[in-house]
C-alpha cells in the first residue's frame, strides 16, 4: 500500500494543537475577528451550531422549559448580592462604565468623563443575577411554581488563553433557569437536564461522555452541587461539555425569590441552571476529526450529501445539471434519522477535484461526483466521508446506479451516525485505565504516551484542608478530578489520597 497524502499539513500525532487550528481554517469553520479572544463564525461552522441549536431546543420545550430573552447588561449590585457568585467570576467581567465617548484633541475617542454611568454594569457572564431578580417578580405563590425558562444568547467571559470554540472570551450558549418548591423537585430537574446533555452528545453529536457530580472544588460558584458531562478528546484530553447546576436557595435569599406555600407560609424557591455551548463543536472536531479534516455527524451536519457535478463549460453541462437536479430532489424527498435528507447541488464553478477536497475538509457525510458519463449512464459515484480511502491509498468512491444509490442513501446516513459513535466510544473505552495508588497515578501519566487518557480511581471524597492537599498534588502532574460517575460500579477499595475506605469513582485527566 502507497502512503496516503492526507489533505491537512499537520497530522494529529505530530501536534495536536497545531492540527486543531488547521482543521477549524481549512473546513472554514471560523476565523478570528480582530477582538482578542473572539471568533467570526463562518457559514459552515454557525450551520453546525444552529443544528444543534434546533435539536437541542426541541428537547428543551419538550420538558416544558419556555424560552425567554434577559439584558446583556446586568448591574453589578445584582452580582454583590451573592459573594461566592461573584468571587467566582470576578476575574472573568467585562465592564461598562460610561456611556459616551468624546474627542480627545489628538484625533482620537475617550471615554467622556461626564458619562459616567451612576453603577457599573456586567456583561452577562451567566445570567442567575438577572434572572432571579425576574424571578422574584414573577414568583408569588406555590402555583407558581416550578418556573422552567431558557434562554438562547452570547456570554463574555474575559479569558486570558483562547482558543477557538474551547475557550472564547464571547461564545454562544444556552442557560436554563429554573424555581421549584423543593430540593427534590430541583434536583429532578437538575438530573433531567443533565441525561438531556448526554443524550444530545451521544446522540447528534455521536460523542460519548461520561455523566457525573463534579467534585467540590469544581462546582460552579454558588451551587450546592455541580454535575457535568465529559468527554475524551483524540489526544487522550477530557473536556467538559455540559454542566447542570443545583443552587439550592442561596440564590433565592440573594434574589429574594420567595412563595406562599399551601400553608400560607413563605418559602424559598430552589433554583438551577444548566448550560451548553459552541464550545461542542470544538468537542465535534476534536472526536471525529481526522487528518484530512473534520468529519461532521450527518445529525447536525447543513448538508448531509453534496453532489458536485464535474462541470467542463460546454452544452454538455446543462444535460449534467439537470441530472443532478433531478437526483438532488430525489433525495430530498428522503428522511433519515427523522428528518428529510438535507442535499446540496454545488454548482459553483472551479475544479472537481478542489470541491472534493473542499468538502471533504468541511467533513460532508456523503459526498457524490458525476460526470458526463455518470449521467449517461445513470450512475453515481459516492464517497463516504467516515471511509474515506480504499487498501491502494485512494479516494474510495464506490460506483452506483442512481436509483441503487437512492434507494440506499437513508441507511448509508444512519450507518455514518452509528459508525462516528461507535468508533468514538472504542477510543475512549481503550484508554481509560483502573489504579488503585496514587503512585499509579503518577506512573501513567509520567510514562511517554502521546495520548494517554483517564485514569479512574477510588476515592473518599475528602473535604477542607485534605482536599486542597489532593487539588495540589494533581495539579503537580498537570491533572483534575472530573466527575464522579452516575452508573459507577461499586467501590471495592480505599481511597488512593487518604488511604480511608472510599465512597465513589472518579476519573482523573489531563483537560481543557
Amino acid at each position: 500500500m502507497s502512503a496516503i497524502r492526507h489533505a491537512l499539513s499537520t497530522k494529529r500525532e505530530d501536534d495536536f494543537a497545531q492540527w486543531y487550528q488547521e482543521v477549524i481554517s481549512e473546513a472554514e469553520m471560523a476565523e478570528e475577528s480582530g477582538v482578542r479572544g473572539c471568533m467570526v463564525i463562518k457559514p459552515w461552522g454557525y450551520g453546525i451550531w444552529e443544528r444543534i441549536q434546533r435539536l437541542m431546543d426541541d428537547m428543551i420545550k419538550a420538558a416544558g422549559v419556555q424560552n425567554c430573552y434577559f439584558p446583556l447588561f446586568i448591574p453589578l449590585s445584582y452580582f454583590a448580592k451573592e459573594a461566592e457568585h461573584v468571587e467566582g467570576f470576578a476575574k472573568e467581567m467585562a465592564v461598562v462604565t460610561h456611556h459616551r465617548l468624546v474627542a480627545d484633541g489628538k484625533g482620537g475617542l475617550v471615554p467622556d468623563p461626564e458619562a459616567k454611568l451612576e453603577e457599573p454594569l456586567i456583561v452577562r457572564p451567566t445570567s442567575e443575577t438577572v434572572i432571579g431578580a425576574a424571578m422574584a417578580r414573577w414568583i408569588q405563590s406555590w402555583r407558581d411554581l416550578p418556573l422552567l425558562t431558557n434562554q438562547w444568547a452570547n456570554v463574555v467571559r474575559w479569558e486570558m488563553r483562547t482558543r477557538m470554540f474551547l475557550r472564547t472570551s464571547e461564545f454562544l450558549w444556552q442557560e436554563g433557569h429554573t424555581a421549584h418548591a423543593d430540593r427534590d423537585d430541583a434536583m429532578v430537574e437538575t438530573l433531567r437536564a443533565l441525561e438531556m446533555y448526554r443524550t444530545f452528545a451521544e446522540g447528534p453529536l455521536a460523542m460519548p461522555v461520561i455523566a457525573g457530580e463534579k467534585p467540590e472544588n469544581e462546582r460552579f460558584p454558588g451551587a450546592v452541587a455541580t454535575y457535568s458531562i465529559e468527554a475524551m478528546m483524540q489526544d487522550g484530553k477530557a473536556l467538559q461539555a455540559g454542566t447542570s447546576h443545583y443552587l439550592g436557595t442561596g440564590f433565592a435569599k440573594a434574589a429574594g425569590i420567595q412563595y406562599q406555600d399551601k400553608e400560607g407560609t413563605q418559602q424559598y424557591a430552589h433554583t438551577t441552571s444548566w448550560g451548553t455551548s459552541t464550545r461542542m463543536i470544538g468537542g465535534l472536531i476534536m472526536t471525529h476529526g481526522d487528518d484530512d479534516g473534520l468529519r461532521v455527524p450527518p445529525m447536525v451536519a447543513p448538508h448531509q450529501i453534496v453532489i458536485l457535478p464535474m462541470l467542463r463549460e460546454n452544452d454538455e453541462d446543462e444535460a449534467l445539471l439537470a441530472y443532478c437536479e433531478e437526483l438532488r430532489g430525489a433525495l430530498a424527498s428522503q428522511s433519515a434519522l427523522g428528518e428529510p435528507v438535507r442535499v446540496l447541488l454545488d454548482k459553483r464553478p472551479g475544479k472537481a477535484t478542489q470541491k472534493r477536497w473542499a468538502w471533504v475538509k468541511k467533513g460532508a457525510p456523503l459526498i457524490l461526483e458525476i460526470g458526463g458519463r455518470d449521467a449517461a449512464g445513470g450512475q453515481v459515484s459516492m464517497l463516504r466521508r467516515d471511509r474515506l480511502w480504499n487498501d491502494k491509498a485512494k479516494a474510495n468512491f464506490i460506483g452506483l446506479a442512481k436509483d441503487d444509490f437512492i434507494a440506499r442513501a437513508a441507511s448509508e446516513i444512519e450507518d455514518i451516525q452509528s459508525s462516528l459513535y461507535a468508533e468514538a466510544r472504542a477510543k475512549r473505552d481503550a484508554n481509560i485505565t483502573r489504579v488503585s495508588s496514587f503512585d499509579e497515578v503518577v506512573a501513567f501519566f509520567s510514562e511517554d504516551k502521546r495520548y494517554p487518557g483517564w485514569v479512574e480511581v477510588e476515592w473518599a471524597r475528602p473535604t477542607g484542608e485534605e482536599l486542597e492537599d489532593v487539588i495540589k498534588r494533581l495539579k503537580e502532574l498537570k491533572l483534575t478530578m472530573r466527575n464522579t460517575p452516575l452508573d459507577a460500579e461499586p467501590v471495592t477499595g480505599n481511597c488512593i489520597f487518604t488511604g480511608r475506605p472510599a465512597v465513589e469513582r472518579i476519573y482523573v485527566a489531563r483537560a481543557y
